[in-house]
C-alpha cells in the first residue's frame, strides 16, 4: 500500500512538473508580447495531493492585500506569485466572481440613480401638467365668468382651456411616453399606438380650441390672425397637424419602408420639440394679450397694478413654462432614451429587467 501511494504521488507530482515546463516552453516560442499564452498559473488540474489551494486563490493568504486590490478595482484573487500575469488567471470581469462583487455594485447603482431621476423628472411632469389645467381652467371660469358657446365671451373662455390641454399638455406627456423604463421591455406596438391615440386627442383639442376663438371672432366682427400670438398658434397647430399625419404613415403604416422610418424618425423627434416650444410661445403671448385686454383703464385695476386675476394668470403662465422645461429636460436625456432608439454603446437595462438577465 504505501509502495502504490508513493508511485501514485510520484507520477502526479512529475505530470504537474512536466505540464509547467511544456507551458513555459510554448510562451517563449510565442514571444512575451504574444497574446496567445499567458504565464502558467501554479495551480493547474494536475497537482500533488497535498495541495489544497484552488485555483485562482492567492497563494499569499493575504486578506490585507487582497482588499487593497478590490479597492483598486483589480481581481483579488489574482495571484501575485504568478510572473507576467496582468490580470486574473479566469479572463474577463464575467467569469471572476470577485469582480462581479465588485464592478457590478457601482453598475447597479447607477442604473438605479438614472431610474429615481426619470421618474422624479416624470413625476414631477404629472404634477405641472395638473396643474395647468386645473389653472386654466380656475381662470376662465371664475374670471372670465365660465364657459358657453353663444358667439360671447363666454365661448372664447374654451380658447386658452382647450389650447393649453391639448397642445401643451396632452402634446408633452405623449412625447414622453417612449421614456417610461417599464415600458423598454415590452412589445413597441401598443405604445405607438397609444403614443398616436394621446397626440390625435390632443390634435383634436387644438382645433376645437381654434374653432371657438374663430367663431367669437366673426361673431363679434373682430378680424382673425392679426397678432403675434395668432401667427404662432396658428404655425404650431399647423406643424402638429402635419407631424401626425407624417408619423401615422411612417411609423404605424406596414407598408412603410425601414429607408423611410430612419430617414424620418430624427426629423419627427426634433420637430416634435419645436412644435412644442412653439406652443408655449402661443400660449405665453395669449395670456397676456388677454390679461391686457381685460384689465384696461377703467374702473377695475390695470395690469400695471397686478390685481388677482393678473397675478393668478402669470403664475399659470410659469407653470406652462416650467411643464415645457421638464418635459424637453426629459426628450433630451440620452440615458432615458428607448434602448432601440440610441446608439449601442449607450444602451440601458431597466433596472427592473437586470435581474432576469
Amino acid at each position: 500500500m504505501r509502495q502504490s501511494s508513493c508511485m501514485s504521488h510520484f507520477i502526479s507530482s512529475g505530470l504537474a512538473l512536466s505540464t509547467r515546463k511544456w507551458f513555459r516552453q510554448q510562451m517563449r516560442q510565442a514571444g512575451p508580447s504574444s497574446p496567445s499564452w499567458r504565464s502558467p498559473p501554479d495551480c493547474l488540474p494536475l497537482r500533488a495531493p497535498g495541495r489544497r489551494a484552488e485555483c485562482g486563490s492567492d497563494p499569499s493568504g493575504d486578506p490585507e492585500k487582497r482588499e487593497v486590490r478590490a479597492a483598486r478595482g483589480e481581481c483579488p484573487l489574482k495571484s501575485s506569485s504568478v510572473r507576467g500575469s496582468p490580470t486574473c488567471w479566469f479572463g474577463s470581469a464575467p467569469r471572476c466572481a470577485a469582480r462581479r462583487v465588485v464592478g457590478v455594485q457601482p453598475a447597479r447603482l447607477c442604473r438605479m440613480w438614472s431610474v429615481l431621476s426619470f421618474y422624479t423628472c416624470y413625476l414631477l411632469c404629472l404634477g405641472l401638467s395638473l396643474a395647468c389645467v386645473v389653472c386654466v381652467c380656475l381662470w376662465s371660469s371664475q374670471w372670465r365668468g365660465g364657459f358657453a358657446w353663444d358667439g360671447t365671451a363666454l365661448q372664447f373662455n374654451w380658447h386658452p382651456v382647450l389650447m393649453v390641454t391639448g397642445l401643451v399638455v396632452l402634446y408633452g406627456n405623449g412625447a414622453v411616453l417612449y421614456r417610461v423604463p417599464l415600458t423598454w421591455g415590452q412589445n413597441k406596438l401598443p405604445w405607438k399606438l397609444l403614443h398616436a391615440a394621446v397626440m390625435l386627442l390632443a390634435l383634436i383639442l387644438s382645433v376645437v380650441g381654434l374653432c371657438a376663438v374663430f367663431d367669437f371672432h366673426n361673431a363679434q366682427n373682430t378680424p382673425n390672425l392679426y397678432s403675434v400670438h395668432s401667427w404662432v398658434g396658428i404655425v404650431a397647430s399647423a406643424l402638429f397637424a402635419m407631424q401626425w399625419a407624417a408619423g401615422a404613415a411612417g411609423f404605424l403604416l406596414p407598408c412603410s419602408p425601414p429607408t423611410l422610418r430612419a430617414l424620418l424618425k430624427p426629423v419627427h423627434v426634433w420637430m416634435g420639440g419645436s412644435i412644442l416650444c412653439l406652443s408655449i410661445a402661443a400660449c405665453i403671448s395669449g395670456i397676456n394679450e388677454k390679461l391686457l385686454f381685460v384689465l384696461k383703464n377703467g374702473a377695475n385695476k390695470t395690469y400695471a397694478d397686478l390685481p388677482p386675476e393678473a397675478l393668478f394668470a402669470n403664475v399659470l403662465g410659469v407653470l406652462i413654462v416650467a411643464f415645457g422645461l421638464v418635459v424637453l429636460k426629459i426628450l433630451s436625456n440620452r440615458e432615458w432614451q428607448r434602448p432601440d432608439s440610441r446608439p449601442p454603446d449607450l444602451t440601458y437595462t431597466p433596472l427592473l429587467q437586470e435581474d432576469n438577465e
